[in-house]
């Protein structure tokens, strides 16, 4: 016999989610083991930040300031993959906000859609909770060759 009830995530006392698991061995015939998964909001906010940078024609993720700091993180080796992603988790659903920058001369709104189904996608698939909203904000446009520091510089028309 198998529990057909949907699990409900609620928030724990840290506020991270918390979503009651059924194992497989259902499928083995072995004896069913229950427990409970917590999957902490940042855990959810590094699934939605892989998932948007992996959108072709997303730059980088975050403001100016937050961009900053992530080029710092870098130097001494470390990255934060929430960079750019604000969470907000309820009992069964998930809001998140997204800050990109964005390749020109992409279409900005193209390019938000596709971060928006990605990131929905991603936390529908690996978090297993309802996206109840993907905002996305575009805070800057990246031009090659221009905004890249250490790179050749760009031809001008007069000499």
């Amino acid at each position: 016999m198998t529990d057909t009830t949907p699990p409900t995530v609620t928030p724990s006392a840290t506020g991270a989610a918390s979503t009651p698991v059924a194992g497989t061995a259902a499928a083995t015939g072995t004896a069913r083991a229950t427990g409970r998964t917590v999957i902490a909001d940042t855990v959810i906010s590094k699934v939605a930040g892989i998932a948007a940078r992996a959108v072709p024609g997303v730059h980088a993720l975050g403001g100016g300031a937050a961009r900053a700091f992530g080029a710092i993180r870098d130097v001494v080796g470390s990255q934060d993959l929430a960079q750019g992603v604000r969470v907000e988790v309820g009992e069964t659903q998930v809001a998140a906000d997204v800050s990109i920058v964005v390749e020109y001369p992409l279409p900005m709104s193209r390019i938000a859609d596709d971060v928006r189904a990605s990131v929905a996608d991603a936390i529908e698939q690996l978090v297993g909770m309802q996206v109840a909203e993907v905002n996305v904000a575009v805070v800057d446009v990246h031009i090659a060759g221009v905004d890249d520091e250490g790179s050749a510089p760009v031809a001008t028309r007069v000499v």
